[in-house]
């Protein structure tokens, strides 16, 4: 988890009548109260936000590699291979 739980709220929610019972079944088919279902699930989102945010200022902490000493120039249009070939 992504935290201990030291609080509960109650949260009202309004759902479409085949969401509320698509999520009741499956809460039943994990063994679960919905509340507990939807719980898991927020919290299982809450993680992977946290994870991604985290992988994100791992790579954008990280100084950038010179993949070329000397840049080369672009070539030129006349260089590049015959593209009417392809289509």
């Amino acid at each position: 988890m992504l935290h201990e739980i030291s609080a509960m709220r109650n949260v009202t929610l309004t759902l479409p009548d085949e969401v509320a019972l698509r999520a009741r079944v499956w809460a039943a088919e994990a063994d679960t109260s919905l509340s507990a279902f939807l719980c898991r699930l927020l919290t299982e989102k809450m993680e992977n936000e946290a994870d991604y945010r985290r992988a994100s200022g791992d790579f954008f902490s990280r100084q950038p590699v010179i993949l070329q000493e000397t840049p080369s120039p672009y070539p030129t249009r006349d260089e590049l291979p015959d593209r009417a070939g392809l289509r």
